[in-house]
């Protein structure tokens, strides 16, 4: 029977032996993308295992998500998706297991610190030093070049961010580094569409990514 669509989509199928806390990060990483997030309910009772609820401000980001991600591989296993049964069963179980969160995860923009701001400045004279007729910002590639990693971050979790995009090849992780990633693009111009539309996502709400074009 299909459900009257609304906010809430319900998930199932999720692999079972994901923690808490890393599933919630991944799922917020892939359904941000289909818009505003309020919450994401995954609890970990033997009843509510291997399955989470994702709401979302707009109906319509909940229907397009649910149509885009419908049998998505996630950690190994294709997740099946549905609209929750009513709004009040979500919001109750809200209400229950999340009192002391503000209900709104609102994306906002990357905070500039004056260090970063320093930073920047450096890099941009040491370029200019170096050849007057350069920018600070690396020519194109189709390698991507991300900074600003939360230590939580995997090739997974960058792998679904990045293949929504056309042209993605794969994701290169730094060993014993885990704030710096590597993606990798079959052409210029697909890597440059890829760092556009994610320049500034928050992994999680402490961490805005930074995408610069790899050096060649």
């Amino acid at each position: 029977m299909d459900l009257r669509p609304n906010q809430t989509i319900y998930i199932n199928n999720l692999n079972e032996k994901i923690k808490k806390e890393e599933l919630k990060k991944s799922l917020y990483a892939i359904f941000s993308q289909f818009g505003q997030i309020l919450d994401i309910v995954a609890l970990k009772t033997l009843k509510m295992h291997g399955q989470a609820f994702v709401i979302f401000k707009e109906i319509a980001s909940a229907s397009n998500a649910l149509r885009t991600m419908q049998g998505f591989p996630f950690y190994d296993k294709p997740m099946r998706i549905a609209y929750a049964k009513t709004d009040s069963d979500i919001v109750a179980k809200i209400k229950g297991t999340f009192k002391e969160r503000p209900k709104k995860v609102r994306p906002s923009k990357p905070v500039v610190t004056t260090d970063d701001k320093k930073d920047k400045k450096k890099k941009a004279s040491n370029a200019e030093n170096a050849n007057p007729n350069t920018q600070s910002e690396q020519p194109p590639n189709q390698i991507l070049f991300l900074t600003n990693l939360p230590e939580e971050t995997n090739e997974m979790m960058l792998s679904m961010l990045f293949n929504q995009f056309p042209g993605f090849k794969e994701v290169r992780l730094v060993p014993n580094r885990h704030d710096i990633a590597f993606v990798e693009f079959a052409t210029e111009l697909q890597s440059n569409a890829a760092k556009e539309a994610l320049q500034g996502f928050k992994i999680t709400p402490s961490h805005a990514m930074k995408i610069t074009f790899a050096k060649k």
